[in-house]
């Protein structure tokens, strides 16, 4: 993991990774947290059904990184929504907004 920040209705997690599936490590990242959670007191944790997945290339970590450690004083000034539908037109991303917001 390089980088790590969330809100409360979401998280950003910036990993470098091979050729691996996305799909079983997000799984596994929201499996490993809600039993984290629930062994901590928080009973009614769920994550959503879906999620969002971006690549980068290596000359964008570091301002990705910043980008990611700063998420409560960005969602100051945006929404968790209007970030993602930002991310999903900068880089061409089709979102079917009746499944996004679960």
């Amino acid at each position: 993991m390089i980088a790590a920040g969330c809100d409360a209705d979401h998280v950003h997690i910036l990993i470098s990774i091979g050729r691996s599936d996305i799909s079983k490590l997000v799984d596994d990242i929201k499996r490993e947290t809600s039993k984290w959670m629930k062994e901590h007191g928080v009973a009614k944790f769920y994550w959503q059904s879906g999620y969002g997945a971006f690549s980068i290339g290596q000359s964008q970590v570091v301002n990705v990184s910043a980008y990611v450690r700063s998420q409560k004083e960005h969602h100051k000034k945006q929404t968790f929504q209007d970030e993602f539908r930002t991310l999903c037109q900068k880089y061409e991303v089709e979102i079917d907004e009746r499944y996004c917001w679960d």
